[in-house]
């Protein structure tokens, strides 16, 4: 049985209890008891959540023998910093635990501790900044869901944690069991750690539902050319109206935000799935190859293989690897362009 321990603080954000589903759905799936979920506090009893509501915990003790950590943040970890009691804890528990986890804020708990020293991590986008400026010796991303670094998981706030505790049932279970858990829980996708926090439509927040019209429009037709009198013509405006209007309303140009849609597209792709990058690149609208590394490269300072061999993770890589000697590809030369 593998015991995973809930480090809670009083003024804790109730959402991270939601993941406590994904390992209660996962022993259902693998039809035994293969986790054991216990909350836990400093001193035990009832813990506050943001909201007002109790949670009971057990006190942290020595014989606290926990195989995975998960330290839970709170609202605002500037005004509610962790305590002496916790930080010498998780110091102490993680030298026995064979991974700890820090959900959105959680992260900070985790800095104070000295484990996220020289690792790469991430947390809630409105607290990055900060993680960075009072931890300079860790490599904070800002724009990843959840990022494994050795036996340290940090995630980005709120829901990103149900994609945290996904990954480590699919690390655990194998991914059937990950994709039942995630159907039994209707979430929409399994995200990759490496999939941005943010939804380009999201951040360009037209105000008119005529704008949202025309970017769903175009979101649902990526593979095709799309000119602003096409768009235009789908809002009933003129091209010239719907220009202004548009850039009005999202500080964008339509052309620079149908890029964004483009390589929200294709960086889902990229991740989700194994199709070459050339079909990529023609699915989400990019002329070819070299035009989607371009727009990649000033997108997100990556080329499309970089971000594919980080959403792939250490263990893939090194399966594919070892897949490509088996087979005798390295010997043979390089791998045919489809197939890259």
């Amino acid at each position: 049985m593998h015991r995973v321990g809930y480090m809670l603080s009083d003024g804790f954000q109730v959402m991270a209890l939601a993941t406590q589903a994904v390992f209660e759905f996962a022993n259902v799936v693998a039809g035994e008891a293969f986790y054991k979920v216990e909350n836990f506090s400093v001193a035990g009893g009832d813990v506050c959540t943001s909201m007002g509501i109790t949670v009971s915990a057990r006190p942290f003790t020595a014989r606290s023998v926990i195989d995975t950590w998960i330290v839970v943040g709170v609202p605002d970890p500037i005004a509610s910093p962790p305590s002496a009691e916790v930080i010498a804890f998780l110091r102490k528990a993680s030298s026995r635990a064979r991974r700890i986890a820090a959900i959105c804020t959680g992260g900070f708990v985790a800095a104070e501790a000295g484990l996220l020293s020289m690792r790469r991590a991430t947390t809630h986008w409105a607290f990055a900044r900060e993680m960075q400026k009072r931890f300079p010796d860790i490599r904070v991303e800002d724009d990843r869901i959840y990022i494994v670094d050795g036996p340290m998981w940090t995630s980005a706030g709120m829901t990103a944690g149900l994609d945290l505790a996904l990954a480590m049932v699919e690390r655990d279970l194998g991914a059937d069991v990950a994709r039942s858990v995630a159907h039994n829980l209707v979430m929409h996708q399994h995200r990759s750690g490496g999939q941005s926090q943010h939804s380009e439509i999201l951040e360009l927040a037209p105000k008119s539902d005529r704008i949202q019209n025309a970017l769903n429009y175009a979101r649902k037709n990526l593979a095709r050319p799309l000119t602003v009198d096409e768009l235009a013509q789908k809002v009933n405006l003129s091209p010239r109206q719907f220009s202004r209007v548009f850039t009005l309303e999202t500080g964008q140009s339509p052309a620079r935000a149908i890029e964004g849609l483009r390589l929200e597209a294709a960086r889902l792709m990229i991740e989700q799935s194994r199709h070459p990058l050339d079909v990529i690149a023609r699915e989400t609208g990019f002329r070819d190859r070299r035009h989607m590394r371009e727009a990649f490269m000033r997108g997100f300072g990556l080329p499309p293989q970089a971000v594919r061999r980080e959403a792939r993770g250490p263990a893939e890589e090194t399966s594919r690897l070892r897949t490509r000697v088996n087979d005798g590809v390295d010997r043979a030369g390089p791998l045919p362009s489809i197939l890259r």
